[in-house]
């Protein structure tokens, strides 16, 4: 069983631990262990339980109210609440889709959010938000492995089916190529990223997860790219990252090299003489919000 602090709460229930305590002791809605030294600790009960209450606070429900509930019937008002979507409830019907491993749930949610603001402010205000909660229950050991392959291919397939319903578009004669190095598999941001370049009309080649290096080269001699957009999740040895961009670097004849992702990000001092730092979706597509001017794209 997994334990988590009162500030590992706050980040996934999305309520501040000053009111966390203050409903413990004024209404008693959580039982936290405490440890020698007075730090409280909770259950993964513990945390469905404040996600549910937080679900009926956001719909009107008194924390009064909510407090002399018993947890069945908390459940069952929740569940009724599951059919009426607000965007504002988006983060707390997400995680219990993750720890329920409930489809239906995932996808309704995401479906509704899409329908409201679009793929862009969905993914940058509520999956990439969402995605650091996963995060924080990787670190407390709270999420399974297959609860997180669950969720991740739910995402990476709605994705992949909001690019099928764009136009492909007009072929030109240097595209912007996205890969993932061999061995990296994440390619939700990648993915993301091929929809936002789309969505503007660039013309984009997605060679998808794991690409040899060999191949790599060989397609950018044969399709003389614009420029490429890569992604790195994965932790490796740092000499690697390095040498590996070095090498691209010097192979591709000084094409413009787009690098994002967690592990470019937390040690960009390593490579920052060799690649692009992509810090956000919306950082990136500010280079290509003027296809005319782009000096990538002329």
């Amino acid at each position: 069983m997994a334990e988590y602090k009162i500030k590992d709460l706050e980040v996934l229930a999305g309520v501040k631990a000053h009111t966390i305590r203050i409903w413990e002791k004024r209404y008693g809605i959580l039982n936290p262990g405490r440890s020698e030294t007075q730090i409280r600790s909770y259950s993964d009960s513990e945390l469905v339980q404040l996600i549910n209450i937080c679900l009926l606070n956001k719909n009107g429900y008194k924390i009064s109210k909510i407090a002399t509930l018993s947890q069945e019937e908390i459940q069952e008002r929740v569940w009724s609440l599951m059919g009426n979507s607000k965007v504002d409830d988006s983060c707390e019907k997400l995680l219990l889709a993750l720890i329920e491993m409930n489809e239906v749930l995932f996808r309704d949610t995401l479906d509704h959010l899409i329908s409201e603001i679009q793929l862009e402010k969905t993914f940058s205000q509520h999956l990439i938000p969402f995605l650091d909660r996963i995060g924080v229950m990787w670190l407390v050991g709270s999420i399974k492995p297959a609860q997180e392959h669950f969720i991740s291919n739910l995402i990476r397939q709605k994705i992949i089916a909001e690019i099928d319903k764009q136009k492909i578009p007009e072929i030109t004669a240097h595209p912007v190529l996205l890969y993932l190095p061999e061995h990296e598999w994440h390619e939700i941001s990648l993915l993301f990223y091929h929809y936002l370049l789309r969505s503007q009309g660039i013309f984009t080649l997605y060679l998808g997860q794991s690409m040899p290096y060999d191949s790599l080269i060989s397609c950018i001699k044969d399709i003389s790219p614009s420029c490429i957009i890569t992604s790195w999740l994965t932790c490796v040895d740092l000499d690697f990252m390095r040498s590996y961009f070095k090498k691209l670097k010097l192979d591709v004849d000084g094409l413009p090299i787009y690098a994002g992702g967690a592990q470019i990000n937390l040690n960009i001092s390593v490579v920052k003489d060799l690649i692009i730092e992509v810090k956000s979706s919306s950082e990136l597509l500010c280079h290509f919000s003027d296809k005319k001017s782009s000096p990538f794209l002329n």
